[in-house]
């Protein structure tokens, strides 16, 4: 178990589309637990692989430090599929800890219909809403290279243009290990 370094806003893996796992081994095991020890770490309730450098569809939730949240329980999700999305959608401050200090409002469904696979690569399907349904389209997001940034209008986005070059040249200060190459890949 390990507290690896979270790539950050300008880092190339961040905008790349994610491979599948084909198989479940001992290296994806640790890595999965190398993620919770990470995400919570930075005490984030999310965190999608690339975001510690490697290039597989696997993202984590634990939504359960959140107040309201507590009996919910931590899930790995490999190699995701949003089915479907509700109609009805719903708008939230959302951050990321591959983006520090941006916080934005964000609209997404407010439901989802989604199927993955577990560390057994057993096959499950949940309908998730609220909280657990934005912070799974948020982490699905990051496997597919796109940022909740990219859901800003080009007004918004410009009101942040000094803090994403902050971001991107690595000038702040966060309490959790960031990358230092834009170029950090642990997996291939």
């Amino acid at each position: 178990m390990a507290v690896l370094p979270i790539t950050v806003y300008g880092d190339k893996i961040l905008r790349k589309k994610v491979a599948k796992v084909t198989d479940i081994d001992d290296k994806i095991v640790k890595i999965v637990s190398d993620m919770f020890d990470t995400m919570h770490n930075a005490n984030g309730i999310g965190l999608a692989a690339n975001q510690i450098g490697i290039n597989r569809q696997i993202f984590i939730v634990d939504i359960s430090p959140v107040e309201g949240y507590e009996n919910y329980k931590p899930l790995v999700l490999i190699n995701p599929k949003i089915i479907s999305k509700s109609e009805e959608t719903s708008t939230f401050e959302e951050g990321c800890l591959s983006i520090p200090e941006l916080r934005a409002d964000i609209i997404r469904p407010k439901g989802i219909y989604i199927q993955f696979f577990d560390l057994n690569m057993k096959e499950h399907s949940l309908e998730a809403n609220d909280l657990l349904a934005r912070v799974m389209q948020h982490e699905f997001d990051h496997l597919q290279g796109v940022l909740f940034i990219d859901y800003l209008d080009e007004e918004s986005r410009g009101r942040y243009k000094k803090l994403i070059s902050k971001i991107k040249k690595r000038r702040l200060e966060v309490n959790y290990p960031i990358s230092s190459d834009a170029n950090y890949l642990l997996l291939k």
